[in-house]
């Protein structure tokens, strides 16, 4: 789940970590009285999202007249697909140069990597592909940590001048709130040094680990989910792991592997898939519901079913989708792949109750589903 920055540099203020003075609006009224409380001030779209600069989201105003102003272009508007329900009216700072730090996961090495760079407010992508000699890269060993030691002899050949110390202590402390708060990211471009040499984080991007929200349940308050389609939000509430995508090729599948490896299939076969759906676990008892959300999408064109039973018996899986089947009457052409536990009894099935051949192999399945959406 990512977070808007107001949210997350509360985060980095608990941790001890500066932050400018801002105060997080609703409305206009409430901006016009940050700016007569702050000066000239910086007003910045709320949303979990990057470029917001770039989409107008973010805007410099210096008097209570341009701030009703850029109150009023930003509030609402639309960035990224997340409609901008708030903004932060932060004070302007006196800025003499500009880092980049971050703490994120690197899936490849399957280690947390702490990211440094003393050329930061820039796209970090683009530095990363033009010139990668210019960002430190620090891998840590999750089970010995980080410490200023270990920092500052990788940041031994970068120029910080008096800053080197503040800044191995900073990305210490980041990596401390990365492990604490179960994050994925923690990352601050630009990391300012003001005038009087101390470090200000002027934004934050933070995103939490899924998978760790029962640790962090009081955190993921403050937390913005994804937006979600109308078909995604009642598949949320029925309890399945529903995404829908541009697709025309329908698809039921038991467990997430095997979801996405018949998505693969899809596309390698020329077509696409019309949503993530798996019914693995004890989701096979809902078929009839998760038949329905998948045929609810009026892209749909035909149906792939693909079930791999090992401990879970495709018969009753496919009894499962024989009923939905006799319930929903639906009328888009369906194509079986079933291989497993239980599979003798499940293609009976098929053939009894739908008068339906499995496919022996599923990409001839997927093949045919392709052809038929055409």
């Amino acid at each position: 789940m990512d977070f808007v920055e107001y949210a997350g540099k509360q985060i980095l203020a608990a941790a001890g970590l500066a932050i400018p003075r801002g105060i997080h609006c609703t409305t206009a009224e409430d901006v016009v009285d940050a700016v007569r409380i702050l000066g000239p001030s910086a007003i910045k779209a709320q949303v979990p999202i990057g470029k917001r600069g770039k989409a107008g989201g973010i805007k410099l105003v210096g008097d209570e007249t341009e701030a009703r102003s850029a109150a009023g272009q930003i509030l609402g508007m639309s960035i990224g697909g997340y409609r901008v329900p708030s903004v932060l009216v932060e004070q302007k700072a006196a800025i003499s140069r500009e880092f980049y730090a971050a703490v994120m996961n690197d899936t490849a090495a399957r280690q947390p990597l702490v990211l440094f760079s003393a050329e930061g407010g820039m796209d970090i992508e683009e530095l990363a592909q033009s010139r990668p000699e210019a960002i430190c890269r620090i891998a840590v060993d999750i089970e010995k940590g980080l410490d200023a030691r270990q920092v500052g002899a990788a940041l031994a050949a970068v120029d910080l001048g008096a800053q080197r110390d503040a800044v191995a202590e900073l990305l210490v402390r980041l990596y401390e709130v990365y492990l604490q708060r179960d994050a994925e990211l923690v990352e601050i471009n630009p990391l300012a040094v003001l005038a009087d040499g101390s470090l200000v984080a002027l934004d934050c991007k933070f995103r939490i680990d899924d998978s760790a929200a029962f640790r962090q349940t009081e955190q993921l308050a403050q937390g913005t989910p994804e937006p979600r389609s109308e078909l995604e939000a009642r598949g949320a509430e029925l309890g399945f792991k529903y995404i829908e995508l541009d697709g025309e090729v329908g698809l039921l599948a038991n467990g997430a592997g095997l979801t996405m490896t018949t998505m693969d299939v899809i596309a390698h076969c020329g077509g696409r898939a019309a949503n993530f759906l798996e019914i693995g676990g004890d989701a096979y008892t809902k078929a009839t519901p998760a038949l329905e959300l998948v045929l609810a999408n009026p892209k749909v064109k035909s149906l792939v079913v693909n079930f791999c039973g090992a401990f879970a018996r495709t018969d009753v899986m496919t009894q499962g989708v024989v009923d939905a089947w006799a319930t929903l009457r639906p009328t888009v052409p369906v194509f079986f792949s079933i291989h497993g536990t239980g599979e003798e009894e499940a293609v009976a099935i098929l053939q009894q109750h739908l008068g339906i051949e499995p496919y022996d192999r599923m990409e001839d399945a997927v093949q045919a589903a392709v052809e038929a959406a055409r």
